[in-house]
């Protein structure tokens, strides 16, 4: 077919279903969610008017210093995502591409998967609970801890949530805060015997927390080479695997016995 048309005309040819083809994967929706840092919030404090612990049935201590539990933003599980959108982001510190099957269920509406996330932040709230109570060697049918943060979902707040009963029913177990008056932020799942687990996100959650303030970064242990990879200058990664390695590392932090603290 070529034979009779010149070089020129016949690579012409050629290129217009290799440009269709640009155009058409440049246009189309791809199966990515794009990530970005979110918001971080001080479980010490408040939300919304309302403290996020609230504990009954044992003293509570003021508290200095502040717990960070951090986020990160990303897509809805309906945006399209095209592959400008997907280029720019590799080109960005402050972003992550990510498979959108990984952030969410696949199948699954907006409304569905924001059930979802409800409900496994309650599971994270009374696993928090169990495990610091736990770890104080308090009865959880006499001690009553109570959680409220709005508008989060997901599991990766529990690490944060334990610390933060910990602190306000024991401090640092010698009259001092935990937090040594620091900001102090993390992220972990939690497990009602302690155990931390990972969460993902990481390297965005650290940029999170040092946007806000915080000075300590808590990582579960099998996700240190992600937050190195994007370390903020200035923020000290501290490797846990459980309930009671945060603590340990965070009082030695507070004592001022920083070769006793492992570093990510």
């Amino acid at each position: 077919m070529f034979s009779s048309l010149s070089r020129p005309l016949a690579l012409a040819v050629c290129a217009v279903p290799v440009l269709a083809l640009f155009a058409v994967v440049g246009l189309a929706p791809l199966p990515y969610a794009i990530a970005q840092p979110g918001t971080t919030a001080d479980v010490l404090g408040e939300n919304k008017g309302k403290e996020i612990i609230t504990i009954t049935g044992a003293p509570v201590r003021e508290t200095r210093g502040q717990l960070r539990m951090t986020t990160i933003l990303a897509t809805g599980p309906s945006t399209d995502i095209r592959l400008g959108d997907v280029t720019d982001a590799w080109f960005r510190t402050d972003r992550a591409v990510l498979p959108r099957a990984s952030v969410y269920p696949p199948g699954k509406s907006d409304a569905e998967i924001e059930k979802r996330n409800l409900g496994q932040m309650k599971q994270s709230q009374d696993a928090a609970a169990l495990a610091a109570l736990g770890y104080l060697k308090e009865d959880p049918e006499k001690v009553k801890v109570a959680l409220s943060l709005a508008d989060v979902g997901g599991p990766s707040a529990g690490l944060l949530f334990s610390l933060g009963i910990v602190d306000k029913l024991d401090g640092d177990g010698d009259g001092g805060d935990l937090t040594g008056g620091r900001t102090v932020a993390g992220t972990g799942t939690i497990d009602p015997d302690g155990t931390v687990g990972a969460v993902g996100g990481v390297s965005l959650k650290t940029q999170a927390a040092a946007r806000d303030g915080a000075t300590v970064f808590l990582v579960p242990k099998a996700e240190c080479g992600d937050a190195r990879a994007e370390r903020p200058e200035g923020l000290r990664l501290v490797p846990v695997t459980a309930l009671s390695d945060a603590v340990a590392s965070l009082r030695a932090l507070e004592q001022g016995q920083e070769s006793k603290v492992p570093t990510c």
